[in-house]
């Protein structure tokens, strides 16, 4: 069993599910993100993405003030904002202001991918892979805008000066793994859909970790897959909204989130296709008891000081229910 205390955190990608506006589905994070706090959950993280119907979270710091506006203590973070896109001073400003607004609760986790495709990539900034290939500076430069030391400096970020936003390094590769044990942050891997390199990702990172004025030793933060309903039956139903979601973005034809129907054999035989199953491997759905002892084992075997919990489904009830009985199972693993 789990030695030590292990944190559970949301990470959410205010999905649009088939026939519901966005008002509707921000109305929805909301929701999710308040009973996460009633849950116990350490924090709440959007992830950008762009040129996606099914997918809210664009405008990613503006929904994050939106969430923490409504919850009262729970942390609250982009899962990640993709720094290429964006100028570290304009990133350090609204990272600044939010942390102001809502003091000790926000967290800025970091990403070196487009969240999109090439083309909007190349929309959003002419030199993004220019930019990509500078992430270790561009994130030099985000620390030194909220820094005091820069009061002096000719360009500022006022608002973020002294502010405590603590930084996140995001990787689905070795890459991001060298870089935050380099800079001694923490490091959150994206085991949710990325699951190749997470192993060897975690040991480097352990390996290579240098302590920093922010971080003694190192913190690891892996996303998983979770779908947990009352019976083992419902929540294969509920996952078949997200099997349809992960074909369609293999396949290039993206669309809202799909009500779920019965696990049939057609969708049975769609998740051993090996890209798939490769896909959602950190994937644990069923009841309470089955995904408990799953989790345990996975947690055992990764040492992982958080998880964070994916769950990308059609009702927001059901959506509230499965990170309900997660909790759960959190609480009685730890």
């Amino acid at each position: 069993m789990n030695k030590k205390h292990t944190y559970y955190s949301v990470l959410d990608l205010a999905l649009v599910s088939e026939g519901h506006s966005l008002k509707q589905t921000f109305n929805n994070t909301l929701e999710l993100a308040q009973n996460a706090e009633n849950f116990g959950y350490t924090r709440y993280w959007l992830a950008e993405h762009h040129n996606s119907p099914n997918i809210g979270s664009s405008a990613t710091s503006v929904l994050i003030g939106y969430v923490a506006q409504g919850t009262k203590t729970i942390r609250v973070g982009s899962g990640g904002v993709m720094l290429p896109n964006h100028s570290p001073l304009i990133i350090a400003e609204q990272f600044g202001t939010l942390g102001s607004l809502y003091p000790n609760r926000i967290d800025l986790g970091l990403g070196r991918a487009p969240g999109t495709d090439r083309e909007t990539a190349q929309a959003i900034r002419s030199d993004f892979m220019q930019a990509a290939h500078s992430f270790p500076n561009e994130i030099e430069k985000i620390e030194r805008y909220f820094s005091k030391e820069n009061a002096n400096a000719k360009v500022r970020a006022t608002v973020a000066e002294g502010v405590d936003v603590p930084l996140y390094i995001l990787g689905s590769s070795t890459d991001s793994a060298h870089l935050a044990a380099k800079k001694g942050l923490p490091y959150a891997f994206a085991s949710h859909f990325a699951t190749r390199h997470l192993w060897e990702a975690i040991e480097i990172y352990r390996k290579e970790f240098q302590p920093s004025k922010v971080l003694e030793k190192p913190y690891v933060m892996a996303g998983v897959n979770i779908i947990v309903a009352d019976t083992d039956e419902e929540a294969q139903r509920l996952f078949t909204s997200l099997i349809r979601m992960i074909v369609g973005i293999l396949t290039g034809k993206r669309d809202f989130v799909q009500p779920p129907t019965e696990m049939n054999e057609e969708f049975k035989e769609i998740i051993q296709h090996p890209q798939i199953n490769q896909m959602l491997k950190y994937s644990f759905i069923g009841s309470k008891a089955s995904v408990k002892s799953q989790i345990a084992e996975f947690i055992e075997k990764s040492k992982v000081d958080e998880l964070i919990a994916v769950t990308n489904i059609y009702d927001i009830k059901d959506k509230i229910r499965s990170y309900e009985l997660f909790s759960e199972i959190m609480k009685e693993l730890n």
